[in-house]
């Protein structure tokens, strides 16, 4: 793989929506991840490994664009409404109830204990209990039922 070729894989998924991209080419295995304005670069493969070298500095700036950023959203976070985060553990999809028809486990403005069932992640078929870290109450629902979520993304607010 070229470099030129990597470095514009990466611009795509920098500039793009996307979340992630797996490539793969004569054996080379690339597979891009992105959280927010960063890039992290996995590649496996000798030319994939001199490519993500060169890569480093284009992920660098991006890091040092995306520092630039946090000043206005540091003001912005520091007006939202304060408590604990109960983060997702892994990746996968977020569901509020056990069944489509089911009750969900928990509304904004109940309370909860620690250990209680918050939710569920699916992934890879198999059902993950989220269960509180604190006691308190709800006090914002981060994520919509059925969503998409990543490893350490904040799904529920308690105060």
């Amino acid at each position: 793989m070229e470099i030129k070729h990597l470095l514009s894989l990466i611009e795509a998924v920098s500039e793009s929506e996307l979340t992630g991209l797996k490539y793969e080419e004569n054996g080379v295995k690339l597979h891009l991840t992105k959280k927010q304005d960063n890039v992290h670069v996995v590649a496996a493969g000798q030319a994939a490994m001199t490519g993500a070298s060169a890569a480093a500095p284009m992920a660098a700036s991006a890091q040092s664009d995306a520092a630039q950023k946090e000043e206005p959203e540091a003001a912005a976070l520091s007006a939202r409404p304060q408590g604990k985060i109960v983060e997702s553990p892994l990746v996968g999809t977020f569901y509020t109830a056990p069944s489509e028809d089911a009750e969900a486990f928990v509304s904004v403005g109940d309370t909860v204990k620690k250990g209680q069932t918050l939710a569920i992640v699916e992934a890879m078929k198999l059902m993950n209990e989220i269960e509180s870290d604190y006691d308190g109450t709800i006090t914002e629902i981060l994520v919509e039922n059925g969503q998409a979520v990543e490893y350490g993304q904040p799904l529920f607010r308690i105060r």
